[in-house]
């Protein structure tokens, strides 16, 4: 029995054991299985991907492959913008930091001391010369000037009554009837008395100076500041600032010459005697006042390494303000008949500036210039390039020597005639550097008539 019981135990127990063996085995099967399928799938996607990134672009429309496009798009003449050189006066004009500077600017103080009486101004008012400001307190020096009329007078008195017996004793010497001791005596005393009345007019003409004093009268013809002391304080004389008086009209602006241009500067001065200047705000957007330039300093600041000039303005309208900072356009000369080219066309390479010149065949060229002077956004050109040249203002960062490139002045121009639509010839409008527009069609300018160049085609040189 106890066999027979233990036999279906090893039956069930190898019979599990089978089960558990053929379990592992489909388990072992079926995992390499997965992972091939997920390689398949992962492959799959995979080729999806670079198929949709580099798959070819569709036809278009007239049947051309897309790779050609983009062919045709990438060897496309680049758009530019041209300016032609011309021909015109070019101002030689400097910049200058500079400060507006009153020509006469007076602090008024008081010359005598005493209580202030009256403000007889209002603040920023504008005077004339000699008309009074203030009143300090004039009594005691009327006072003093009455004394002194007393002294002098008494003194005048006997000054005269000392004449008198100096001409008594003169003519008592003649007759020897009096001591020449006493006659000489009294010859001195009348020339004592002289000098005591001579210093009694003294007195009171200082006496009378005090009292006109006391009346504070501008000094000069200006526009009065912020009073500096009020009605019914005391004043002491040499140290109290009552006001500032400053000329307004005219004013005068000084500013600052390098001395490399001093030599040019000085040179036009003696030969015109005075220079056109124009005062700007500081931060060199609008024109303020215009003046001229007659007289620079008589030496150069060794610190800074430049010489002052004085510009004198009319300032009817009071914008140059005393103290304020401007930026003086001196205008040494005028160049007349030069070249010019707007400065955004020039371009830095290694053998210096240079610009793009349009060819006929809508081709650039480099060409390398020699340039002069220039103002705002004009330079003038020495050498390199002829008047009438078409040169490139905009658009010059991927060009090379022979690259193609189209002007969309131009292309609209085209696309407007073949348009269908009935429009009058006009010939082409172009703008020279000056910033005018002219009509015409002057050689080498574009034309609105003219073919747009092929847009296939590699370019040589890119």
């Amino acid at each position: 029995m106890d066999e027979q019981t233990a036999r279906p135990r090893d039956r069930q127990i190898s019979a599990d054991g089978a089960d558990r063996s053929s379990n592992t085995t489909s388990t072992t099967r079926r995992s390499p299985r997965r992972r091939r399928i997920l390689i398949l799938i992962g492959i799959v996607l995979i080729a999806l991907i670079l198929f949709a990134l580099l798959r070819p672009h569709a036809r278009n429309g007239n049947g051309n492959h897309g790779g050609r496009h983009a062919a045709n798009v990438a060897n496309a003449p680049e758009p530019v913008g041209v300016a032609t050189v011309s021909t015109g006066d070019m101002p030689v004009e400097l910049t200058l930091l500079g400060t507006v500077v009153p020509i006469t600017n007076v602090t008024v103080q008081a010359r005598v001391s005493g209580h202030l009486m009256k403000v007889e101004f209002t603040e920023g008012q504008h005077v004339k010369q000699g008309d009074e400001l203030e009143l300090i307190d004039p009594r005691p020096y009327q006072a003093v000037v009455d004394q002194w009329v007393g002294t002098l007078a008494a003194d005048q008195a006997n000054l005269e009554k000392a004449r008198i017996d100096n001409r008594r004793y003169q003519t008592l010497l003649k007759q020897n009837s009096t001591a020449a001791m006493t006659a000489v005596d009294q010859a001195y005393t009348v020339k004592q008395l002289e000098g005591t009345v001579k210093y009694d007019q003294g007195q009171l003409d200082a006496a009378r100076l005090n009292l006109y004093y006391c009346h504070v009268l501008a000094p000069v013809g200006g526009r009065v500041g912020i009073r500096g002391v009020d009605m019914g304080n005391y004043v002491t004389a040499g140290s109290t600032d009552l006001a500032v008086l400053t000329q307004m009209q005219p004013i005068s602006v000084i500013f600052t010459l390098p001395q490399d241009q001093l030599a040019r500067v000085i040179d036009r001065l003696r030969a015109v005697h005075e220079l056109p200047v124009a005062a700007w705000n500081s931060a060199n957007e609008n024109k303020i006042a215009e003046g001229s330039v007659r007289a620079l300093d008589s030496q150069i600041d060794t610190s800074t390494g430049t010489v002052r000039l004085r510009g004198i303005f009319a300032n009817e309208d009071e914008h140059l303000f005393p103290n304020e900072f401007v930026n003086a356009h001196l205008l040494v000369d005028t160049l007349h008949n030069v070249m010019l080219l707007p400065s955004n066309a020039l371009q830095t390479g290694p053998d210096g500036q240079f610009v793009y010149v349009v060819q006929p065949d809508s081709t650039v060229a480099v060409r390398n210039v020699k340039v002069g002077i220039a103002s705002n956004d004009t330079t003038v050109i020495n050498s390199g390039v002829q008047v009438g040249d078409r040169v490139v203002t905009d658009g010059t960062n991927h060009l090379r020597p022979g690259s193609k490139v189209s002007i969309p002045q131009e292309n609209t121009g085209n696309a407007t005639a073949g348009s269908g639509q009935t429009t009058p010839h006009k010939r082409g409008a172009y703008r020279n550097t000056n910033g005018q527009q002219s009509e015409g069609n002057p050689q080498n300018a574009p034309s609105d008539t003219a073919p747009a160049p092929p847009p296939s085609g590699n370019t040589s040189g890119q």
